[in-house]
């Protein structure tokens, strides 16, 4: 499995704040590893690769997935990494986050492929999935599913839910009126420099 299941912490530590990724605050402010604390300038190509992971990490991507999204962005019309943090934000998983139904990505792609999610009242267990201005995100009818989200909401990973979603928490649903605005993406991240990178690969 090339998904990252080590310590979170670790990651925090190097690349910084990742909402997506853990809710934990790490107490050290320098990189792990023995020479975490020394001062050493970073080639370009370092600050790049940085940037690419943070992405990696905090959407909980393979390299391989990522390469794809970064293809198909290229291929769209506007600006590759405008189109490709959107198509990042518009996940299913990612979707389940942001609007606070799990603490982090993981967890709720744990929701999404534990079948415990729908749109358009459809079970998708399938975390990729892209959802699309007009898709009704909702819990299955289960009272553990149910439950389990209700106390979710209570502590949201991310205080506030993005323009693009309207939320019914008593109702369990959510509604997605558009495409994520870049200024909604909470990942501190320059795309320009992920775009960059795999630029230097091809």
């Amino acid at each position: 499995m090339s998904r990252y299941r080590g310590p979170r912490l670790r990651i925090v530590r190097r690349l910084g704040d990742l909402p997506g990724l853990t809710r934990k605050v790490a107490r050290r402010a320098y990189p792990p590893g023995q020479h975490g604390q020394a001062r050493r300038k970073r080639s370009e190509y370092a600050i790049r690769l940085e940037e690419k992971q943070k992405l990696r990490f905090n959407y909980g991507l393979s390299e391989k997935q990522l390469l794809r999204y970064v293809k198909k962005a290229r291929r769209a019309t506007g600006s590759t990494g405008q189109v490709l943090l959107q198509m990042l934000e518009m996940r299913l998983d990612n979707t389940i986050f942001r609007l606070g139904m799990a603490p982090t990505i993981p967890g709720a792609r744990q929701l999404v492929n534990h079948g415990h999610v729908t749109v358009n009242d459809r079970v998708v267990d399938v975390a990729s999935y892209q959802c699309r201005p007009g898709d009704i995100v909702g819990i299955r009818n289960k009272e553990k599913s149910r439950e389990m989200v209700k106390a979710n909401l209570q502590y949201p990973g991310l205080a506030n839910v993005p323009s693009h979603l309207e939320l019914d928490k008593e109702k369990l649903l959510a509604k997605v009126n558009s495409v994520i605005d870049r200024e909604w993406v909470a990942l501190q991240v320059n795309e320009l420099l992920v775009v960059e990178y795999y630029s230097r690969q091809a």
